[in-house]
């Protein structure tokens, strides 16, 4: 049995941990700033006082006493605990992004490789059945040579205004950009079923709506009565906080407890941003973008981004002997064979976890943590996982992507790694 500590009790944090096989990991200590979600932790676990704390400098000043370390801490505080833990010894599961900052990435692939420590980072969805079906058909030769990729990723307009307008991923200078902070999964997808190296990008994209110009006439800083859309607004977060009780992701989110109480997000709507009018709020991340990739063996990918939509992500991957379609949300492919001139759809039995915002990646939250295991036991050699090495490569694309909406060009990815000082 692996003995696992948790750097960041969030909401991440804590999926992972509750997905994690009981028979095969054991939680014994936890660092959190927040003390309600140190204590859930704490009284979930069994955990004594002693392996409770409040920050990462703290859990990690001691000698090595677990296995492996889970870091889910925010974007921009990945770096300093990561390079802690491995200089102890630990093996690490990383959230995603490994770092706003490339150069950071870069250090801690570096620092992990020295060190022979194993760091997987959470890209969840190599790890869903819909992917891994992909995967495995495109590894069989099923479509023949994978030539064109199209991909969307289905924000959601109210995922949106929770997680990338009033919460903790809205403002790129506190957290890190759209195509990186959320996309970097749909990155590492692309070139992963592709199967080699990505070597140009071009994107477009901008915060085209949720922005003060398109407040409505006479609202307020915060959403109440007084408002002249309170009725019809779709991002009214009375509605969606308050009113709405069994939302216990946006309820949790909003006021940081585990089992938050309606005067609790009173309190919330009155004090943070989840309160304030998503059209006034500090945001500056793109609420739609595009990317346009090609890859070294001659194959392309466009990728679409857009919050306005329901939820949930689609693909189309064409190769010279057939194509594959279809929803993450739906748990089914359809495949056209240019053979036989049939199309079949495939239905993913085991796949019984949703896309939706609380739903676990389709199966992949689940996935990622018996992959880990199995990584951290020895069961396989991790090339076909999300290591760090393979991530931070994949990351590059994320950055590329975002230099290339800003400077409106495209980027060559050999050229951008020589320009980060970047060997190899």
């Amino acid at each position: 049995m692996l003995k696992v500590i948790l750097i960041g009790a969030g909401d991440r944090g804590r999926i992972y941990v509750s997905r994690m096989p009981k028979d095969k990991f054991k939680v014994v200590g936890v660092a959190e700033p927040v003390a309600k979600l140190r204590e859930f932790i704490k009284e979930e676990y069994q955990l004594s006082d002693d392996m409770c704390f409040e920050s990462w400098e703290d859990i990690l000043a001691k000698p090595k006493f677990a296995d492996v370390a889970i870091i889910s801490t925010m974007d921009r505080m990945h770096y300093a605990p990561t390079m802690k833990a491995i200089e102890l010894g630990y093996d690490i599961l990383l959230e995603k992004p490994v770092s706003p900052d490339y150069n950071e990435c870069v250090a801690m692939a570096n620092a992990a490789k020295e060190k022979g420590t194993k760091v997987l980072v959470c890209h969840v969805l190599r790890y869903a059945p819909f992917f891994m079906k992909i995967k495995e058909m495109i590894e069989e030769g099923k479509v023949g040579k994978v030539l064109s990729v199209h991909h969307t990723e289905c924000v959601g307009h109210v995922h949106q205004s929770h997680s990338f307008v009033r919460g903790n991923w809205g403002n790129a200078e506190e957290s890190s950009c759209m195509i990186l902070q959320k996309c970097c999964h749909d990155m590492d997808i692309m070139q992963w079923l592709v199967g080699s190296p990505c070597k140009r990008v071009h994107s477009f994209g901008s915060l085209g709506h949720f922005t003060k110009e398109n407040a409505p006439e006479g609202s307020p800083e915060r959403c109440d009565k007084t408002c002249p859309v309170y009725d019809t607004c779709y991002y009214n977060a009375v509605k969606l906080y308050l009113e709405d009780e069994k939302n216990t992701w946006f309820r949790m989110a909003a006021t940081k407890k585990e089992s938050p109480t309606n005067e609790d997000v009173k309190e919330a709507l009155k004090t943070t941003q989840y309160g304030k009018c998503v059209y006034k709020c500090n945001n500056n991340v793109v609420d739609h973008q595009v990317v346009n990739l090609e890859f070294e063996n001659g194959a392309v990918a466009s990728f679409n981004m857009s919050a306005f939509n329901e939820g949930g992500r689609y693909i189309r991957v064409m190769g010279t002997d057939g194509e594959l379609s279809g929803s993450i949300g739906d748990m089914q492919l359809d495949f056209f064979d240019f053979r036989t001139r049939q199309k079949t759809s495939i239905d993913l039995e085991n796949a019984t976890a949703s896309n939706s915002i609380v739903g676990g990646h389709g199966g992949g939250d689940q996935g990622l943590m018996n992959a880990l295991y199995d990584y951290i036991a020895g069961e396989c050699d991790g090339e076909q996982l999300s290591n760090i090495a393979i991530s931070v490569e994949n990351h590059l694309i994320s950055f590329a992507a975002e230099k290339s909406r800003l400077e409106n060009r495209i980027i060559d990815l050999k050229e951008f790694a020589e320009e980060l000082g970047l060997q190899g």
